[in-house]
């Protein structure tokens, strides 16, 4: 129990395998900034180390794995998922900037193949293949039709300050040789698009201007204007649903990369349980082989007594000792294909892989052995298939990239329209100051209204007491447009081919399905055959060995062979359970049921972390941990 909430605590205090955060703004700019999102955020670096759960197993310098710790080792260390699980972030920072009015990016993560066992024996089965959503990375990325408004506003703030001198050799005007001009400028605008096809413009601008010459009537004079600027599509451009297209297929290559990590953890987990399945089998095979030679060793210690004795020829001696050396080669092959698959399978589960020198070290001890049951229920082909076609997920991205599709044809449609827009300007105009100073009553009194300060200035342009107003439409008719409408009809024959993609999809999952039950019905038959063959062949070891004792055979080569019949039928049968295994895991591939059958959850395969605590029983016989 302790040793539990030890792992757990451990378990829960590991970060969120992928996750963006913004750091705490400063105290005094941070509210400020916050209204414009000017926030920083920041991706939390690649997690390169492996859960607690790795070394929990260890035991006395050996790993000690059930197939459920293989799923849980794989859903956390996994590099090929780890890469996958940023799919949907990068997915929601395209739709981010989408909403922005950004063009869509490229940002899809392959399919990765998962490993392969050093043995290439097995049943595998055959997947249509996808490699990216539409408008990332498997689809367009250039932009067709109208361009999507920039949804995210814009603020313009400028201010200029300057001295002008200019020589005058006319001074009837300004009465000086030497004008000289100190200005100020404020200019401010505020800009926005909306998914509806307005634009909208607010500018607000003061000029303020002090003179050296005694005939302006108001000196220092500030004048100013506020303009709104207000421009409406009328035909292109003119719909929610077209200029907002690029957000809706965002959130489809979102639906996409979530699949895309399904079919990953899907893959992977069956390729990581075929690893597990084949090392249980070499481990098998091994102690096969092992018995073999112990027992090649034995017949020849007795035909070494025999010959002694002279009651044996020295030609059996010889045919012993070329059975034992061939059972030795057995054995070191087995360990070769045992030492192999550890180092695939260590890969497979860890993020560091046979870098680490404990890991290298360490003996995996599969917990679990293969088990065929005596009956095997099959749903009927028919609903199987029909299961798969609501399960698979490369079927629904097609899907999804379909309906994408769809969305952006409709944008190309709309770019075949003329380009009609109605504007509309309103300004309101203000000009004040103070009376000059240097004012020479040249051109008469100043008008009241105008003399003030730079309030005056504002409750002129708030009153509209000076407004200027426009309006009126314009149109733009492209002749024939061409390219406008190839691009149309382009995506219409890429859409038809989408559709005639996702029957082949379709096709491929009923041939898939039909196929893994095949062979897994082959594979249940080869392995009965296999137990068969086996009994009989320890049944003809028997009478050999019978007739041997009893003097019946005058040599050894039948024994010999009969020995060798058993460890070969002994070596099939595992070869048969293992197939088996493998056309069990096929056939839940080609169904869709793996995620189910394996218990396995999405909600721990996206965070990268299980709940489910090892399985390792808490004392193990010494006799399950062989040392190198």
């Amino acid at each position: 129990m302790a040793a539990l909430l030890a792992f757990s605590s451990a378990l829960l205090a590991q970060s969120p395998e992928v996750s963006i955060t913004s750091p705490k703004p400063p105290r005094v700019v941070g509210p400020l900034l916050r209204p414009f999102h000017l926030e920083k955020r920041v991706v939390t670096p690649a997690r390169l180390t492996d859960s607690p759960r790795l070394e929990s197993l260890v035991r006395s310098g050996n790993l000690y794995l059930s197939a459920r710790d293989v799923i849980a080792l794989v859903l956390e260390n996994n590099l090929d998922i780890a890469v996958q699980r940023y799919g949907s972030l990068l997915g929601q920072e395209v739709q981010r900037r989408a909403e922005g009015g950004g063009y869509l990016r490229q940002v899809d993560t392959p399919l990765i193949p998962g490993p392969l066992s050093v043995s290439l024996e097995g049943v595998t089965v055959g997947t249509s293949g996808l490699t990216g959503g539409v408008g990332s990375g498997g689809g367009i990325v250039s932009q067709i039709g109208p361009v999507p408004p920039n949804l995210d506003p814009n603020l313009v703030a400028s201010m200029q300050f300057g001295h002008l001198t200019t020589p005058l050799t006319n001074t009837i005007l300004n009465q000086t040789t030497a004008l000289t001009n100190d200005y100020r400028q404020l200019f401010l605008q505020y800009s926005q698009q909306f998914a509806t096809g307005t634009n909208g413009t607010l500018t607000y601008t003061s000029n303020r201007s002090m003179l050296n010459s005694p005939t302006p009537l108001l000196n220092p004079a500030t004048s100013g204007f506020i303009d709104l600027v207000i421009n409406q599509n009328l035909l292109q451009g003119f719909s929610i649903a077209v200029n907002k297209r690029d957000v809706t297929v965002a959130k489809n290559n979102i639906k996409f990369n979530t699949l895309q990590l399904k079919r990953q953890v899907i893959t992977t987990v069956s390729a990581a349980l075929n690893l597990y399945w084949d090392l249980a089998s070499f481990d098998d095979d091994l102690r096969i082989k092992e018995r073999a030679l112990a027992t090649a060793k034995k017949q020849y210690a007795d035909n070494q007594i025999e010959n002694r004795l002279g009651t044996l020829a020295g030609i059996e001696l010889t045919r012993a000792a070329a059975a034992v050396s061939a059972s030795q080669e057995d054995v070191v092959i087995a360990q070769t294909h045992v030492e192999q698959q550890e180092a695939v399978l260590k890969n497979a589960l860890t993020r560091t892989g046979v870098e680490s020198v404990w890991l290298d070290d360490v003996h995996i001890v599969p917990l679990d052995r293969i088990e065929v049951p005596k009956t095997e229920e099959l749903k009927p082909t028919a609903e199987l298939i029909q299961n798969a076609l609501e399960a698979r997920p490369e079927v629904e991205q097609l899907k999804v990239n379909l309906e994408s599709n769809r969305v952006l044809l409709k944008g190309d449609k709309n770019g075949l329209l003329p380009t009609l827009q109605a504007f509309a300007e309103l300004t309101n105009n203000g000009l004040s100051g103070p009376v000059n100073p240097l004012y020479n009553g040249c051109c008469g009194v100043p008008n009241a209204a105008f003399v003030g300060g730079y309030g005056n200035l504002l409750s002129q342009v708030a009153d509209r007491k000076f407004p200027n107003y426009s309006a009126g439409v314009s149109l733009n008719i492209p002749l024939r447009n061409r390219a406008a409408q190839a691009d149309y009809v382009t995506d219409q024959l890429q859409l038809r081919q989408n559709e005639l993609q996702l029957q082949r999809a379709v096709n491929q999952v009923r041939v898939d399905v039909k196929t893994a039950v095949i062979g897994f019905q082959q594979a249940r038959v080869r392995y009965e055959n296999a137990v068969n063959t086996r009994v009989l062949a320890e049944q003809t070891l028997m009478a050999e060995q019978n007739r041997f004792n009893l003097g019946a055979a005058p040599d050894t080569s039948l024994l010999i062979q009969a020995q060798n019949n058993l460890s070969l039928t002994q070596s099939a049968e595992v070869q048969a359970m293992a197939n088996y295994s493998h056309a069990r895991i096929a056939l839940d591939e080609a169904v869709g049921q793996t995620l189910d059958v394996n218990h396995i959850s999405m909600e721990e395969a996206t965070s990268g972390r299980v709940a489910t605590a090892s399985s390792i029983p808490d004392s193990i016989p010494a006799a399950e941990g062989r040392p190198r």
